[in-house]
C-alpha cells in the first residue's frame, strides 16, 4: 500500500496583471512562503468603452505562473487580492489550476502529489486556443459573440506535423498565438463551439483548443 503520509495538494497559481506589476506579484508570494515562479508577456482585451474610444484596447499584460502547495497558494492570493485589488475591476485577475504530478522542484522532491479529484463540476474554465498568428482576432471576435468578455493573447511557435516549413532547406516554425479565455463554466460550450466553428479547429493544421477546469477566481467580472 502507497504511504501517503507525505501527500500534498499543488496547484497551478496563473495571475494576469498589467505590465510592470509582475515582479510584485512574486515578491508578495516570496513574503508568503512561494520560492518562485515565471513571467512571460502577452496583452489584454477586456472591452472597456474608454479604452475602446481612445484606441488602448490592447493592454501589455504580465502573465505570472506559480506552482505552491495548495493551502499556501490560497493564502498568497487572497493577499494579492487584498494588495492589488483584484476585487476592483481592470485590476487584474488570478485562477488556480490543479497539479496532476510535479518534477524538478527540488524542495518538494519528498511529496507526492494528492489526488484529491472529485466529480463536483468546477465554477469556471479556462479555454486555451493555439491558432496562427494573426488569427487571434477572430478568436475573439467568435468567442465574444457567444458570452466571454476578455482574453489574454500571447505569442509562440508551432511544431506540430502540419507546422513545419522549409525556407533555403532550414526548417522553420511559424509564429502562434495562444489565446487564453477564463468563463463561467455555464458559458464553456458556446464558447468552445463557437470558436471551432469559426476557426475549424477540427480540421488539420487549423488549430488546437484544451480546456481545463478551474478551482478558484478572482478578478471576474
Amino acid at each position: 500500500m502507497e504511504d501517503t503520509s507525505n501527500s500534498k495538494e499543488f496547484e497551478l497559481f496563473c495571475v494576469i496583471v498589467n505590465f510592470g506589476l509582475g515582479s510584485k506579484v512574486l515578491k508578495i508570494c516570496k513574503e508568503i512562503g512561494i520560492s518562485g515562479g515565471t513571467i512571460f508577456l502577452g496583452k489584454g482585451t477586456a472591452k472597456n468603452r474608454l479604452l475602446e474610444f481612445l484606441d488602448l484596447g490592447d493592454i501589455r499584460k504580465e502573465i505570472v505562473l506559480v506552482i505552491a502547495e495548495k493551502s499556501l497558494g490560497y493564502k498568497a492570493l487572497q493577499e494579492l487580492n487584498k494588495k492589488l485589488h483584484l476585487n476592483k475591476p481592470n485590476h487584474g485577475i488570478a485562477f488556480t489550476i490543479p497539479v496532476a504530478n510535479l518534477f524538478g522542484v527540488r524542495s518538494w522532491n519528498d511529496h507526492q502529489v494528492a489526488d484529491k479529484g472529485g466529480n463536483q463540476k468546477p465554477m469556471f474554465n479556462a479555454i486555451f486556443t493555439v491558432v496562427d498568428k494573426g488569427l487571434a482576432e477572430t478568436v475573439l471576435e467568435a468567442a465574444t459573440a457567444a458570452g466571454s468578455r476578455g482574453a489574454t493573447v500571447f505569442n509562440a511557435r508551432g511544431s506540430g506535423i502540419h507546422e513545419t516549413k522549409k525556407l533555403f532547406a532550414m526548417t522553420i516554425e511559424p509564429e502562434k498565438e495562444v489565446v487564453l479565455i477564463l468563463t463561467e463554466s455555464n458559458l464553456t460550450e458556446p464558447i468552445v463551439s463557437a470558436i471551432r466553428s469559426h476557426l475549424k479547429i477540427d480540421d488539420p493544421g487549423k488549430g488546437i483548443m484544451f480546456i481545463l477546469n478551474v478551482n478558484e477566481a478572482y478578478g471576474l467580472y
